[in-house]
């Protein structure tokens, strides 16, 4: 339970660090459009920016409830087998950490309006991302291969759940990376894209932080 209580508190550290940065970023000097109350919301939230913080806030918790539920059902101990982690996963990992540091790279080019490094930044940030998953489904197919089916032993079965389900959000963030990559390929402007980059930075950053503590979970037990 200690893991679990660590990892919540990382996760709203890291959710109350974005909200901080985001809010010292308001300019109250610009000059607001005409019509509009100065009291209205500050510059620096957005609809966007908020969607995306509830929906981290709710990964977090679901994330949090899984691995509560995994460290629960191996303190009952006596079915539990652990299984032997696939060396592959580490190679992954770096495809993860390299693809979020180029989705960095890509949002800083966006914000300088430098489209080619913009564009070289999302290219690679996704192919890194897909490389990742593409590792996953190949790691387990080699367990299923080498007879570690999900069925055997409660250890395989969360080892499958907790992969898949951090999958399945890199996944859902591909979509919001293609369109980006599809709108910039339509001619779009940097700054046109730019929120649109920032928001899928910031949601490989928080998957990038969870698989490293999930991978930390499943080397530990």
């Amino acid at each position: 339970m200690t893991v679990t209580l660590v990892f919540i508190a990382m996760m709203m550290a890291i959710f109350g660090g974005w909200l901080f940065s985001h809010s010292i970023n308001v300019r109250p000097w610009e000059a607001q459009p005409a019509g509009k109350s100065s009291r209205q919301m500050p510059v620096g939230v957005t609809a966007s920016r908020v969607g995306l913080g509830v929906f981290l806030a709710v990964a977090t918790s679901l994330f949090a409830l899984t691995i509560s539920a995994y460290l629960m059902r191996h303190d009952m101990g006596h079915d539990w087998q652990p299984l032997a982690v696939p060396g592959l996963l580490w190679w992954n990992s770096a495809c993860l950490v390299l693809g979020s540091v180029a989705l960095q790279a890509a949002w800083q080019a966006a914000r300088r309006e430098d489209a080619r490094r913009l564009r070289r930044g999302l290219l690679m940030g996704g192919g890194f991302t897909i490389a990742f998953i593409l590792g996953q489904a190949l790691a387990w197919w080699q367990l299923q291969v080498a007879g570690v089916y999900l069925a055997a032993n409660p250890a395989n079965a969360f080892f499958f759940l907790l992969t898949a389900l951090h999958a399945l959000h890199l996944l859902g963030g591909l979509f919001a990376w293609s369109r980006s990559l599809f709108q910039l390929q339509q001619g779009a402007t940097p700054r046109a894209v730019l929120p649109s980059i920032e928001l899928c930075a910031l949601y490989w950053h928080f998957l990038l932080v969870v698989w490293g503590i999930l991978f930390a979970l499943l080397l530990m037990t």
